[in-house]
């Protein structure tokens, strides 16, 4: 399955927002299609939304690849722009962002046509690299779980959220296929329902048991069915290890601490931010009041009620047991392990 295609001048991406109903893809040659997409979470995970965010990027100087440096300059600085203010919290957008604005400034010698084509292969790289890290963390986290497994997760970490197989779900699709016999009970992940309306789906068209369970059942699951561990995905982590994931993330990891359950995180070297220092500088997106008070058509609270609709929020560092990259598992004190991971990468 893929999330996202690059089409020789146009991407084709899956509309998530239709998940598990009806399966549409979208083709498109036009930034802005791109842009409320990423905002509306037609495309969703932060892996994914980097590299449509990088591929948005391409569209959005296509245009004027023939024309004049400075217009293309322009179109560039414009398209990044736009890019960026589609959604706060993934470190992996803009990681993208400057990824692409990078690619030009090394290029800038080129004329516009090859410097149009060196953004697009610089794109195309962006997403042969997730799903090459996606990959990598799957073997690693693997080994971490045990035989015949009951696994808990929180949203969707899978191939709708990244360039390959996933991550946490990565993780566990891995371990299902070197025949540990896993099964998911996949919390449903309200407001939007990733869990119950994506994991859920990809877990079943894997061949992976999975159980859906309210987001409010994720104690007693803990308590009484046997989880073996939780793992989760990230959108942007400190330099601390201060995790941001979906909304819901912080109380499962509590729980887990709880009842001595090992809670790990899974998430490429992309969705790192060294530049914060600690959870609390993770800019959190807040999201608007409709998915909270309506259910499909349906309004399900007064019209007039106060609606707090964060989209994520910051589980500390202490509650992880290990970040599993495609860099190896990153163990406490997490401060120095992140810190080894890069230096040890800015060395090779």
């Amino acid at each position: 399955m893929n999330s996202i295609e690059w089409m020789d001048g146009s991407v084709r991406f899956l509309d998530q927002t239709l998940l598990p109903n009806e399966e549409r893809y979208v083709d498109t040659d036009e930034i802005e299609v791109m842009a409320e997409a990423i905002r509306r979470l037609q495309v969703r995970g932060a892996p994914l939304i980097g590299i449509a965010a990088a591929y948005a990027i391409v569209l959005g100087v296509r245009k004027a690849a023939g024309g004049p440096r400075r217009l293309f300059a322009d179109a560039l600085d414009a398209s990044c722009a736009l890019i960026a203010s589609t959604r706060p919290t993934a470190k992996n957008l803009f990681w993208a962002v400057e990824r692409m604005r990078n690619a030009a400034r090394l290029n800038t010698h080129m004329a516009g046509d090859a410097l149009y084509a060196s953004l697009v292969a610089e794109a195309v790289a962006i997403h042969t690299e997730d799903a090459a890290m996606c990959a990598a963390i799957g073997e690693h986290g693997a080994r971490l779980i045990p035989q015949d497994a009951v696994i808990l997760t929180h949203c969707n970490t899978g191939a709708l959220a990244t360039g390959g197989i996933g991550t946490a779900l990565g993780v566990v699709i891995t371990a299902h296929r070197q025949g540990k016999h896993v099964s998911v009970f996949a919390d449903e992940t309200r407001p939007l329902l990733q869990g119950s309306r994506l994991t859920a789906w990809e877990l079943r068209r894997e061949g992976i048991p999975v159980t859906v369970i309210p987001d409010t059942a994720s104690a007693v699951s803990i308590q009484k069915k046997n989880i073996a561990l939780a793992i989760v995905g990230s959108d942007r982590i400190a330099a601390n290890g201060d995790a941001a994931n979906k909304i819901g993330t912080y109380g499962v990891a509590i729980m887990a601490k709880h009842h001595g359950v090992p809670f790990y995180v899974a998430a490429p070297s992309s969705t790192f931010d060294r530049a914060i220092a600690h959870g609390d500088a993770i800019p959190i997106e807040e999201r608007g009041r409709e998915e909270v008070t309506m259910c499909g058509p349906v309004c399900v609270a007064p019209p007039d009620v106060n609606v707090y609709n964060p989209s994520f929020d910051v589980t500390p560092n202490e509650l992880i047991s290990g970040i599993i990259t495609e860099r190896g598992v990153l163990l406490p004190p997490f401060t120095e392990s992140i810190a080894r991971m890069f230096d040890k990468r800015g060395a090779q």
